[in-house]
Parts: C-alpha cells; structure tokens; sequence
C-alpha cells in the first residue's frame, strides 16, 4: 500500500499555487475568445504542463543532485548537435527532429532548467564569501553561463541566448559578487557595444534595433500601442474590441496577448495583471530569502523569478514599442507549449524542494 507523508503537505508552497492559477484560467479564456480552436489545444499543453510539474515533484532531485553537471553537459551536446545537424525554420537553425518521427524539439527551450539547476548545484557545492565572489570563481561560472549563450546566439536565437545571459548574471548578482568586477564589466560592456553591434549581429537583428529606434513604429507595434489605448480605463466587451476581432492587431493570442488583454480590460486590468506578476516575483524573492543557508533552493527560487520578470519585462516593453519586437511570450499567458511546459516543470523542481528540504522526508517509513 502506497501511504502520503503528509508532513509534505506542511511545506508545500500553496501559496505559489494560488498565484499561477488565475494566470492560467486568464490565459484561457483569452485565447478562447480570439480563438477557440486554439483554446482547445492550449488545454492539451496545460494537461503536459500538470503532468510534467507532478513529475518534477515527485523527482528526488535533492538526493541525485550530482547528476545536474551531467544533465547540463546533455543539454550542451543537444545544443551542439544543433549546429551540426539541426533542422532549419524560417532562416533559422534551431530544431532536432526526432528520430523516426515528424516531430522538432528546440534544446535552447528545453536547456533553461537545465541551466538554473546548474547553477544552483555549483553554489550550494561554492557558497559565496561575505565580501562575494572574487574573480576567480566568478569567471568559473561565467563559463557555464557563456558557453550556452554562444551556442545559442550561433543559432541565431540572440532573444534566448540574452535571457539565459541576463538570468545567469542576475542569479549571480543577487547570491553576491564583489562590486568592483560589475563596475569592470559594465565599463568593459560601454567600450565593446558598438564593435558587438557592427560585426556580431546578423542583418535582421540590426533591423529589429534600427526599427525601435526609428521615429515611426513598425506597423505590429503601431496596432498593438493603438489596442492598449482604446482599452481605455476600463477595457471594451468582447464584441468591441474591433483590434483583435478585424484582426489589425497581430499574434493576439501569444506575441501581442497583453495588447489584447488590455483593449478588453482596460488600465485598470492591466495595473491588475502587473501587480500579480509582481507578486509572484515577489513570493518567490521572499522564499530566496527565507531559506538561508540552503543555496540550491534559494538558486532554484531566484532563477524562476528573474525568468517570470524578464520575460514579462520584454513582452509588455514591445507591445508598447519600449523595446524591440522579439518573440518572447508572456509568461503563462501567451498562447504555446514549451514556455509553459518549461515554467511548470521548474515550479515542480521548486515544490519539491521546499516540501522535501528537511532530510527526515527521505528517511520516513511513509513512501510517494
């Protein structure tokens, strides 16, 4: 007979539960509305979604922690094999087809948890010094964290391989590093923008920045500012809501969700949407420092909030033509698979984590 430990229950964040759910259902009944062929798919991807997180759950990651350098060097391989064999998508390569079947996987997608756990391992086995890391073990982990990037960039994929960058050097930011090496970089980074710019982007990502720039925006952006302003205070009904409905406004259901979101519900929803996310990020800024001492959870933690903030931080600054038009979804929100399958499997690795971070929960008599 399988028995449930219930002390489990005592440390499971439910907390963290309440606050991705109205997301989900939000998510959904927007989609349905602007299609609902869509909504119905996106059911199947919230079923691999739930399943995956239980999975994650149930996962003994705390005792096989010494497998992440192994699965991370995987994920560096699959990344690899991308450059050398990789099935190319609308002039990119960024795909692995399957053996024997039709189907492509993207390694960059499935490569962030892998990511966040690596770093999480080397922390706990390397907590850093009251003064923070020097630069020795700083370049250590700039390794792990610019290796991935490069691959990536290669690909080209620059919007993923900057987000792994920008989540990586967060993570180390917030666990602490020496000032003095950021004011190096952020010097070093001042004198090498306009040679990065000049021969290591490609022709079409010089196109997305001298569109931002540009006096007018693009036409995306143009619909999606005009969606968000005839929103209004208080947002329009379904059947008003001329942007999405004559479809002016483009990609309303993952790209330009937000636009949408706002022409139905207004200022006052978009305030509304923000301060959940916010408070997401929050919570799980405050389980980073709530748990002292146990760096694998607090890494886990604060690689997930960077990754909620960041991806929410670009898709709202380019609905609104405050940032380049990047395929980065809402998280959450936006219509697709395999950010929300990545999401729910680290809230799974997160769960356990804290429902399983005393030793005595392995060592009971009462099995999962």
């Amino acid at each position: 007979m399988i028995w449930f430990d219930r002390r489990i229950l005592t440390h499971f964040d439910f907390t963290l539960i309440l606050l991705v759910l109205p997301l989900l259902i939000l998510s959904n009944y927007l989609i349905y509305d602007v299609n609902p062929v869509l909504a119905k798919k996106q059911i199947v991807y919230y079923t691999v979604g739930f399943i995956a997180f239980f999975v994650a759950f149930l996962a003994p990651i705390r005792e096989y922690q010494w497998l992440m350098p192994i699965i991370y060097w995987i994920n560096i391989g699959l990344l690899i094999s991308v450059d050398l064999f990789g099935v190319k998508k609308l002039g990119a390569q960024r795909w692995l087809e399957i053996p024997f079947t039709h189907f492509t996987i993207q390694p960059s997608e499935i490569f962030k948890p892998a990511f966040i756990l690596m770093l999480a391992y080397l922390i706990q086995n390397d907590p850093p010094p009251k003064e923070g890391y020097g630069w020795k073990k700083f370049l250590k982990f700039s390794f792990y964290i610019l290796l991935p990037f490069l691959l990536i960039a290669k690909e080209p994929d620059l919007g993923t391989a900057g987000i792994l960058l920008i989540i990586g050097y967060g993570i180390l930011f917030v666990v602490g590093v020496n000032w003095k090496i950021w004011v190096t970089l952020a010097l070093g980074a001042i004198l090498i923008a306009p040679f990065s710019y000049k021969y290591l982007l490609h022709d079409y990502q010089k196109k997305r920045i001298q569109e931002f720039l540009a006096d007018k925006p693009t036409y995306h952006v143009q619909q999606s500012i005009i969606a968000i302003g005839s929103g209004g205070l208080k947002g329009k009904p379904k059947e008003e809501a001329t942007q999405t409905k004559l479809r002016f406004l483009p990609i309303a259901t993952s790209d330009f969700i937000f636009a949408y979101f706002v022409e139905r519900f207004g200022f006052f929803g978009a305030v509304a949407l923000v301060t959940g996310y916010a408070l997401l990020i929050l919570h799980l800024f405050g389980i980073y420092f709530n748990l002292k001492g146990d760096y694998f959870t607090q890494v886990v933690a604060v690689g997930i909030a960077l990754l909620f903030f960041v991806y929410m931080s670009i898709n709202i600054a380019m609905t609104i033509g405050l940032a380049p038009v990047v395929g980065v979804p809402l998280p959450l929100l936006s219509y697709g698979g395999s950010s929300f399958v990545n999401f729910m499997i680290l809230l799974g690795i997160l769960e356990h984590l804290l429902a399983f971070r005393f030793q005595f929960l392995y060592n009971s008599h009462h099995h999962i």
